[in-house]
């Protein structure tokens, strides 16, 4: 069974607003992600910021979420069952992954991978810079891929990478970091994430 942890207990500061409750294209940014997660969900666990726990939202569980992304996660964790195959993570900002995307993921979790991560080229030259802002290398950007979410697991892989707690900018990074096997699916440049006004103009676009 796949149940999908949609992470949106951000309190959006760098947005000025918690930006999963707003609208677009006629619906909350919080709306969209829920609707795509259906495509392969069994169960759906929703990840709120204190405040929001009572607020009655279309899932299976409503859960509050800590003071990390990675601590809301695993907050979102305790709510799935322990019968779940595949646990796929979707941070709730990103609107516009579609349930093509969602299946993507799972399908590859279910071919053998411990974890699956959609990706997209890299389209600019990188350049590693030290804290004074000197370049130290070129990166090659052949090798190169931005990851978005949603991110599909297996379930006891997932589990583990959190169980010490470690932090990490996605859930990916903890499984690499226990040795865990992620593969990259092709992303797509639509599924923006919402962090700045300039991506809500563009997220009206795409979902319109």
């Amino acid at each position: 069974m796949v149940w999908v942890v949609v992470v949106a207990a951000g309190r959006g500061e760098r947005y000025g607003a918690p930006k999963q409750y707003e609208p677009i294209a006629g619906r909350r940014v919080l709306d969209w992600s829920l609707d795509a997660a259906r495509a392969v969900a069994g169960g759906i666990v929703l990840v709120v910021a204190p405040g929001r726990e009572h607020d009655p939202e279309p899932v299976d569980a409503v859960v509050v979420g800590g003071a990390t992304r990675s601590a809301s996660v695993r907050a979102g964790l305790t709510a799935v069952p322990e019968d779940a195959d595949v646990i796929v993570v979707h941070d709730a900002a990103r609107p516009a992954a579609d349930g093509g995307l969602f299946a993507a993921v799972v399908r590859a979790v279910l071919d053998g991978a411990d974890a699956a991560v959609p990706g997209v080229a890299v389209v600019d030259t990188v350049k590693r810079v030290d804290a004074g802002g000197v370049v130290v290398e070129t990166l090659d950007r052949d090798e190169l891929v931005a990851v978005q979410t949603p991110q599909a697991f297996r379930a006891d892989v997932l589990r583990s990478a959190h169980a010490g707690g470690a932090e990490a900018s996605d859930d990916a990074a903890l499984v690499e970091a226990a040795g865990g096997r992620v593969v990259v699916v092709p992303g797509a440049t639509t599924n923006i994430k919402l962090t700045t006004a300039a991506d809500r103009l563009r997220l009206e676009d795409v979902l319109r």
